[in-house]
This record gives structure tokens, C-alpha cells and sequence, in this order.
């Protein structure tokens, strides 16, 4: 009577590692970056890697979307695909840009350190990556 647990991909695990880790490492890079440069650089690094969060869950679901819709409708000649996903899409880039832009115009925060938070996404991408290839397979 006992029920199987069905695995999940490890890809699915892979992204929310992804996910997780771009945030923790915003703020692991935050903390020093604001000691060395000031409370302004910290906030900076800490809302380029919220942005690269938002930006990485909008694509995620941009892609599910996209395959749900495909597999769904195999058979038919024209796949339709919902308008909200080509405006999540286009609109993160809109947003990451819009965002970094009021921050540096209202609250005077540099446009660098929140670039620096954006690669917080590269970062932990490859961190995860890197454990995935070098850990034993199951």
C-alpha cells in the first residue's frame, strides 16, 4: 500500500536552485559592496538582483506557457499562443530598463551597482550549473 513518490526532473530543481541562489547572492554581494561603497551601492546590487529574479520567473513561466500552449494544441495546423506571454516577454526587458531608470532619477542609486545585481542571475547559473556537473549522478 505504500505510494510511489514521482521525481521531479532535475532540470525543474535546477531552476529553483537558480532562482533561490540569485537572490541569496544579491544580498552575499550586497553586504560588502554597501561596507566598502555605501548604503546606496548596497541597495543598488540588492535591486539588480531582484530584477534578474523578477526577470528569470517571467521567463520561466514565459517557456511553460509557451509549452503548454504547443503540446496542447499539436494536432492543429496554427498554434495559438496566449498575449500575455509575448508581453511578459518583452515587457521584462521594459521593466528591468524602466526600473533601474526611476531608481537612479528618484533615489539617486548608481546605475552601476544595480547592473552588478543583474549579473547576480549569470552568477548563479553558473554556480548551479557547475555543482550539477560535478556531483555524483544518482
Amino acid at each position: 500500500m505504500g505510494s510511489q513518490q514521482r521525481k521531479r526532473p532535475r532540470f525543474l530543481k535546477l531552476e529553483n536552485v537558480i532562482a533561490r541562489l540569485t537572490l541569496i547572492l544579491g544580498v552575499l554581494v550586497a553586504a560588502p559592496v554597501g561596507y566598502l561603497y555605501g548604503w546606496s551601492w548596497a541597495v543598488g546590487v540588492f535591486i539588480g538582483s531582484v530584477l534578474a529574479w523578477v526577470s528569470f520567473r517571467w521567463l520561466k513561466q514565459g517557456v511553460e506557457a509557451l509549452a503548454l500552449a504547443a503540446t496542447a494544441q499539436a494536432k492543429q495546423q496554427k498554434v495559438q499562443v496566449p498575449v500575455a506571454t509575448y508581453f511578459k516577454a518583452v515587457f521584462r526587458y521594459g521593466l528591468i530598463a524602466l526600473s533601474i531608470y526611476v531608481t537612479f532619477k528618484c533615489f539617486n542609486v548608481p546605475i552601476l551597482s544595480m547592473i552588478v545585481g543583474l549579473f547576480a542571475l549569470g552568477a548563479a547559473a553558473t554556480l548551479a550549473s557547475l555543482y550539477e556537473i560535478l556531483r555524483p549522478v544518482d
